[in-house]
């Protein structure tokens, strides 16, 4: 308060020293007296910092020494590590099949219904049968006529045989004969033809699932008449138990799939939704393409899943992971320790002494957000996962621990007397 009673007695001396001089220039001498008012108020009001971030009286002060970092660390495993190729699949059913009608009629009834599971063989619809027996019929009566004459020419044909032996008939009556009973066998043969495509019509009237598989949604309602062959036709059926998935891999990483694959392995295959948080099945790779994509440099591949629970549905896009290889005995560290640098790759790992050394390294292979080092470290060795920005070498540093502290016990609560 003393330094500022000087001040402010100054600025009163100046200002009545400057009552002389011309009405601008007084203006602009006080204007600069109250400045100086303004600041002397300032800095007697200003108090000076208690301590600072590090606490009051730290014990690096006055040492000229750095405050110890504090760091998260993980310590480098010895373990296998699978490698996996990532790529985006396709869900294709095996086979697809559009169910159809082969004759023509109304619809009398249907044994389905919709998104069901069928079995091979399963009655799916009925059409009408009667116009189909009506056929049958005819052609079974025209059979049996047939084979009525044929008999009657086979008797005649033994007749002329001994005649002819009798020397009774001539050569040419003998030769009539025999090709009137070919001629009968033939067109027996031709009614035989015509009662069995009948009846095979009659049996078209019940349409029966060719594959088994899921039902999709009905086409047609009962009732309809109906034609053979539409290319609509009554439902299709999806083969959903087992099913495939069809993805790419690229050009550069065939060595990696077409080795195990040619030496008998199979190599596994994990499917993934799209956010790769849930893995929706299991399966092995069945086949791969034979030539690469021009236009993208990639190879098509086929992989198989049970799908018991059809947790795959036809055309859904999933995230395919297929195990090529697995590294036995790799020293493995967290992707996020690593930093690149002029010097190459290295880590920070933590000695003895709590202090912060560079340590050079070379990478193997990595797996999602983990990393193999190939050399540079030990199993064991403390390696700097977070705090990595201000280290140096040599510096101090602080382990940080996610160790949570116990929680106190509460206090017993005391009730006074009325």
């Amino acid at each position: 308060m003393k330094r500022s009673q000087r001040f402010l007695r100054l600025a009163l001396n100046l200002m009545s020293a400057l009552t002389a001089p011309s009405r601008k220039r007084w203006f602009i001498y006080a204007l600069v007296a109250l400045l100086f008012v303004a600041g002397a108020w300032y800095f007697s009001l200003k108090k000076k910092p208690e301590g600072n971030r590090w606490g009051p009286n730290p014990a690096w002060a006055g040492t000229g020494k750095s405050p110890a970092m504090p760091v998260r660390v993980v310590k480098a495993e010895r373990r296998d590590l699978a490698v996996h190729l990532k790529a985006i699949g396709s869900v294709t059913p095996l086979n697809t099949v559009t169910v159809q009608s082969r004759v023509d009629g109304e619809l009398m009834r249907l044994h389905f219904a919709e998104g069901q599971w069928v079995e091979k063989g399963q009655l799916l619809a009925e059409i009408d049968p009667e116009t189909y027996r009506i056929r049958l019929a005819q052609a079974e009566g025209q059979l049996r006529q047939n084979q009525a004459q044929v008999q009657t020419a086979r008797a005649d044909l033994e007749r002329f045989q001994l005649l002819y032996e009798k020397q009774l008939v001539t050569s040419q009556q003998m030769e009539a004969q025999q090709a009137l009973v070919r001629e009968r066998e033939g067109a027996l043969a031709s009614d035989q033809a015509a009662a069995d495509n009948a009846r095979l019509q009659l049996a078209y009237t019940r349409i029966e699932a060719p594959i088994a598989g899921r039902l999709g949604l009905r086409r047609v309602d009962q009732g309809n008449l109906i034609r053979a062959n539409t290319t609509t036709g009554l439902v299709t059926i999806t083969q959903t138990r087992p099913i495939a998935v069809m993805s790419t891999v690229p050009e550069v990483d065939l060595p990696k799939v077409l080795e195990p694959l040619r030496a008998g392995e199979q190599l596994a295959v994990e499917a993934w939704d799209r956010g790769e948080q849930k893995l929706l099945a299991r399966g092995t790779l069945t086949n791969v393409d034979n030539q690469i994509d021009l236009a993208t440099g990639t190879l098509k591949i086929k992989a198989e899943f049970p799908n018991e629970d059809e947790s795959l549905f036809p055309n859904q896009f999933v995230n395919i992971r297929l195990k090529v290889r697995t590294l036995t005995d790799a020293v493995v560290i967290p992707s996020a320790a690593v930093q690149f640098g002029s010097r190459g790759t290295y880590v920070f790992v933590i000695n003895e002494k709590n202090q912060a050394t560079v340590r050079d390294i070379v990478l193997g292979a990595a797996e999602g957000l983990e990393q193999a080092v190939t050399s540079g470290l030990a199993p064991g060795d403390a390696v700097v996962l977070e705090g990595i920005d201000r280290l140096r070498e040599g510096r101090d540093v602080v382990v940080v621990t996610d160790t949570p502290a116990a929680n106190p016990a509460p206090a017993p609560v005391v009730r006074k007397k009325k």
